[in-house]
């Protein structure tokens, strides 16, 4: 029986190995990439596009809703008076009124303006965030698929190598038919598993670059060890609450409630209006000049507006309690598995050490006469599938540390938010 190709061999063992590559931050894309590429999302767009829209609210707030009104009116006097002819006068009025807003008003009015901008410019950040989230997810989605698809061709290619060897050994009559038969058998497989992991990688190159056009997509980076996440839990719960857009957006929101709130408690008292009036009266004999004043009596309906008004401060009170618990419950899960994942990655590395040393034996025995090719192929194929989970299990690791850091704001800072 004639021995394995030395090269096959060294093929082989060079091509199931991760080959990591140092980098600063290992598997993210360049940061002016990922700049660019929040900078243009239509999320992010149309969040600045808020940030404006409120801007101008405040200017209106400010301004107020009180103008000057010009009402003018025309009627005709007709008179009897007694033994003599009837009289007809000619008639007009104008009278120009304004409402006054009350002291208090007005600031409470520039408090709503101010802290509508304030959650506009929260909601940018949050945007911004979720938009990183979302190109981390899609950018390992990515890498995750494109070792797969590397792997799986490499097997292909490496037991498409053994095939054809054991194909001209067929030939020469030094290989039984059997082994021809198991290697294009496992050679089918291993092409068919290389065929759908291609498609899944070319799904996840296409999902990140349409949402992100931005991004330059170039063969996947090599990859290096993913770090421990350090320090304790309640450490990382305090740096996450710290730089939480969306608690921050919460309480953004819970502060306007309570201004509305505020506001619509001063609606008690209601805005007077002030005129002046002048009538031109029988044809120009009489001229009036006047002033009024008019005021609103409050009714109902401003009772209930208060009282409306202070039960959406008191929920919007109650949502932040519980999205501080949702976030704390959230920043504990993630750093669990953070570091679950770091141990599974470094379990799995061990595991695919092993099984590969365990294939190389195999393949030692095999081209020494001393072992079949069906168990050469077994220990192949659990040696594929250690790196197969080896590889994923290190970008898991590697996502769940950045998704982690992302959140407490120690990555991706690019004054932004």
């Amino acid at each position: 029986m004639k021995r394995l190709s030395a090269i096959a061999l060294a093929t082989w063992a060079g091509l199931t190995l991760a080959q990591p590559l140092p980098n600063s931050l290992p598997g993210l894309p360049p940061d002016d990439m990922v700049r660019q590429a929040l900078q243009s999302h239509p999320d992010t767009l149309a969040a600045a596009s808020e940030v404006r829209q409120e801007t101008a609210n405040r200017d209106r707030l400010e301004a107020g809703e009180y103008e000057w009104n010009l009402s003018i009116g025309g009627h005709q006097r007709r008179t009897k008076p007694p033994g003599r002819a009837n009289e007809n006068f000619n008639e007009w009025n104008v009278a120009l009124e304004r409402p006054l807003r009350l002291p208090g008003k007005a600031a409470t009015d520039a408090e709503i303006g101010a802290g509508g901008i304030a959650r506009a410019e929260t909601a940018y950040g949050d945007a911004v965030h979720e938009t990183k989230r979302d190109l981390l997810k899609s950018w390992f989605a990515w890498l995750k698929e494109s070792a797969t698809a590397s792997q799986w061709a490499a097997q292909a290619e490496l037991i498409e190598r053994q095939a054809r060897m054991i194909g001209r050994r067929l030939q020469l009559g030094d290989a039984a038919r059997r082994e021809s038969v198991q290697a294009e058998a496992a050679l089918a497989q291993a092409q068919a598993q290389a065929i759908q992991a291609a498609a899944r990688q070319q799904a996840a190159r296409e999902t990140l670059r349409r949402r992100y056009p931005a991004l330059a997509l170039g063969e996947p980076a090599d990859i290096g060890e993913p770090p421990m996440p350090t320090g304790s839990d309640e450490e990382w719960l305090a740096a996450v609450a710290e730089h939480s857009h969306e608690l921050a957006l919460a309480r953004r929101q819970t502060r306007l409630a309570e201004l509305a709130a505020t506001r619509q408690r001063q609606e008690r008292m209601p805005d007077p209006s002030i005129g002046l009036a002048f009538s031109n009266e029988r044809g120009g004999e009489e001229q009036v000049v006047g002033a009024f004043i008019r005021i609103p009596l409050a009714g109902g309906a401003r009772r209930a507006a208060e009282q409306g008004a202070q039960a959406a401060a008191d929920a919007a009170r109650y949502r932040e309690a519980a999205l501080t618990r949702q976030i704390a419950l959230a920043t504990a899960t993630a750093v669990h598995s953070a570091r679950s994942a770091h141990a599974a990655w470094q379990a799995s590395r061990t595991a695919a050490a092993q099984l590969q040393q365990a294939a190389n034996m195999e393949a030692r025995a095999y081209q020494l006469g001393e072992g079949s090719l069906n168990e050469w192929l077994t220990a192949l194929r659990l040696a594929n599938e250690a790196q197969l989970a080896s590889r994923s299990n290190q970008l898991e690791a590697l996502e769940q540390v950045y998704r982690l850091q992302l959140d407490a704001d120690q990555i991706w800072q690019f004054g932004d938010e």
